[in-house]
């Protein structure tokens, strides 16, 4: 399903950092309507959604989680607690974010290992469908490297989810946007592509070049594989 067919979809914002603003330009190219939020007010993104045009607006948090088809949820860990569950409730989000202990402060359950951190977010919200996905690639990589569907040297996402309709949905969305997708298996298997694991940022080249490298999905499928945790 490409997004020109698919002009209906509401993406919504839970976060709009570096990776949270770039899935928004792609999904505006892709003919989705956007709604931003973080977590300072729509007052300070009311500059960004004019930026992005017409498709996109602002608005609080709650008002985001309500108006999304889809919500991602791209904020730090230590803010999971601050999530609107409630609005959350039945939807698909995408979980984009990353544990850093030196930004997140240490969290027992994600340093001992006996949670990915996309099962902590799903304590918070636990009546959304998670689906991890957007987390293991560069802002400026996912920019750069988004390509037509059937283009010979399309990138694919690892995508994580326990929910099968929800990880549909967001397989759609990621099409719709210029990428393809590895199903990575279940939300506990998440942890794959944690940071500092082999599929985390490595396969689509340096920071340092932003215009990044094409990875196929043999290449996704074997780093997964070799993950060590």
């Amino acid at each position: 399903m490409e997004g020109s067919e698919n002009m209906t979809t509401t993406v919504a914002f839970i976060g709009s950092g570096n990776i949270g603003s770039t899935v928004a330009r792609l999904a505006i190219e892709a003919g989705h309507q956007v709604v931003l939020s973080n977590s300072r007010g729509p007052e300070t993104l009311a500059s960004t959604a004019a930026e992005l045009g017409p498709r996109a607006s602002a608005a609080t948090s709650g008002e985001a989680a309500a108006a999304g088809d889809i919500v991602v949820v791209t904020v730090p860990v230590n803010a999971f607690p601050n999530l609107p569950a409630a609005p959350l409730a039945g939807k698909t989000v995408i979980d984009t974010c990353n544990y850093g202990p030196e930004r997140d402060g240490h969290i027992l359950e994600l340093d001992s290992k006996a949670l990915a951190s996309s099962e902590l977010l799903l304590r918070y919200i636990p009546d959304a469908m998670v689906v991890k996905a957007f987390n293991n690639i560069f802002f400026k990589h996912l920019l750069s490297l988004a390509r037509p569907a059937g283009a010979a040297d399309r990138s694919y996402l690892p995508i994580a989810g326990d929910s099968a309709p929800a990880k549909e949905t967001v397989t759609e969305f990621i099409e719709s946007i210029g990428y393809s997708v590895v199903d990575a298996g279940p939300l506990a298997d998440s942890w794959r592509q944690a940071t500092g694991t082999t599929v985390w940022g490595t396969p689509y080249g340096p920071f340092s070049n932003e215009k990044g490298q094409p990875v196929g999905e043999d290449a996704i499928r074997a780093a997964l594989a070799t993950a060590t945790r």
